[in-house]
């Protein structure tokens, strides 16, 4: 039922609107008024904007990405292009409306402050179907085909882009550009995997058998048994694995060690589990 919700053409539609908006919100608001510059497509649409002064920002975006769009049309889906299509064109509707100004004078505050709403902005449109244009398409197709993360792809882009700008900034405006773009990237990755975050747990005991009974009895945790052995004692091994998030992982430390004091009990973070009672693999 909630996979289904997520492919509707309202709650698509809701995502971009709003990350488009936000994202529109806080290069108006904030970056343009301190000369800042975003990283990605938008970044490039605000320099042209300053080098030629013959479009606003908004225009630019919408010349830039038209090429991009087929990349997304012939590698991606349709649905993903008609997404990205109106995403866009709320960007730079937005772009044009938006004409406030949050008045932050301090130069690091407002970096912060727009890298947090651009990322926000982003993100939320990239839980969408569709994506923002421009760079967010390259960036999906690489998540796709060789899983490389989409925040990464930007933080790419951004160092040859900024490296080619050294010359045209001064350095306060240069450094603050980056803290915002590595802000924006951080704030990006972390709105695309809310809700999805997981806890791998792997307990390493010689009561593995009751421990499982617990979880999987008491706790309703499923949980699964790796054959293993030990490279000191050569004797075989039962590992349990679990994945679960952070609200579940104290209630499953707290009964390993009340079976166990000499578990061994190993936590690693997880912001992609698909399949089985878990989210389901995204298809644009």
């Amino acid at each position: 039922m909630f996979s289904r919700f997520n492919y509707s053409i309202f709650w698509n539609f809701l995502l971009i609107t709003t990350g488009s908006i936000l994202f529109s919100f806080g290069a108006k608001s904030v970056v343009i008024h301190h000369e800042f510059i975003t990283g990605g497509i938008y970044g490039l649409s605000l320099l042209a904007t300053r080098l030629t002064e013959l479009f606003s920002p908004g225009v630019w975006y919408l010349i830039f990405n038209l090429p991009l769009f087929l990349v997304g049309w012939f590698f991606v889906s349709r649905r993903f292009f008609l997404y990205s299509l109106y995403s866009i064109i709320v960007v730079s509707l937005a772009s044009e409306i938006i004409h406030y100004n949050l008045m932050i004078s301090d130069q690091l505050y407002a970096a912060i402050a727009g890298g947090i709403i651009c990322g926000a902005g982003g993100g939320i449109i990239l839980r969408s179907l569709g994506s923002g244009g421009g760079l967010d398409i390259v960036a999906i197709m690489l998540n796709q085909r060789y899983n490389f993360g989409v925040g990464k792809t930007y933080l790419v882009f951004n160092c040859f882009l900024f490296s080619m700008l050294l010359s045209l900034y001064d350095i306060d405006t240069f450094i603050a550009s980056i803290i915002l773009v590595f802000i924006s990237t951080m704030t990006l990755e972390h709105v695309l995997t809310l809700f999805n975050q997981r806890k791998i747990i792997y307990i390493i005991s010689e009561k593995n058998q009751e421990i499982s009974e617990i979880l999987t009895q008491e706790l309703n945790q499923g949980a699964t048994f790796i054959k293993a052995q030990g490279a000191y004692s050569g004797k075989d091994k039962l590992i349990l694995m679990a994945i679960t998030n952070n609200i579940r992982l104290k209630r499953l430390e707290e009964a390993v060690f009340t079976i166990d004091e000499q578990a061994l009990f190993i936590v690693e973070n997880s912001f992609n589990v698909i399949g089985s009672t878990f989210g389901k693999r995204k298809i644009y």
